[in-house]
């Protein structure tokens, strides 16, 4: 699911909020023993981003992640520039935070709030770095709002605990749709 931009975030017990990372969103498969890491234009990132696919080979099979490919800098923070950059000392992660098949089983019309159980409890204990689950956060959204301007990141992704994944959908459209179904994104930061 594509992010719909609003200038505000939606608040409540039934909103997660993640970390807008600053890097490439990426599908990671695991098929019939084979494991391939692709864009979501369906482009292969399995020879830019060998040691993620290395890692994903432990994934069970007949297994589809969401996630995105994030470089850290020196400090630990995302740096969209660093991977572009041959020289750079960055490190790769694959920052996961959703599971659409699992073992063969397809869950996209689970609710986000299942997915992210599934992925914590049957997916990443299999998974060791440059693994990750994309980190949520458990703080007011004026807290959270705060922090990240501070420390100059992209921004917050609001995930609804209810929403069913639809692939290739933008979060909020059409209108009538925000209401069962919503990712939003807000940037708080310009960009680059």
């Amino acid at each position: 699911m594509l992010l719909l931009r609003t200038e505000r975030l939606p608040e409540g017990p039934n909103w997660l909020y993640e970390l807008k990372l600053d890097g490439y969103r990426a599908i990671g498969i695991k098929s019939a023993g084979s494991v391939h890491l692709r864009s979501r234009n369906n482009k292969s990132f399995d020879g830019k981003y060998p040691a993620i696919v290395q890692a994903l080979t432990r994934l069970p099979d007949e297994t589809v992640l969401d996630g995105e490919v994030v470089a850290l800098d020196e400090s630990g923070r995302p740096s969209f520039n660093a991977p572009q950059n041959s020289s750079s000392t960055a490190h790769l992660c694959y920052y996961v935070f959703d599971v659409l098949v699992l073992a063969g089983r397809n869950v996209v019309s689970e609710p986000l709030s299942t997915r992210r159980e599934l992925l914590r409890r049957q997916v990443l204990p299999r998974l060791t770095d440059p693994i990750r689950e994309a980190p949520k956060f458990d703080a007011s959204l004026g807290d959270l709002i705060g922090a990240v301007r501070e420390q100059g990141l992209e921004g917050i992704v609001a995930k609804q605990l209810d929403s069913a994944c639809e692939p290739g959908q933008r979060a909020g459209k059409p209108a009538a749709a925000a209401r069962r179904r919503s990712f939003r994104g807000i940037p708080l930061r310009d960009p680059a």
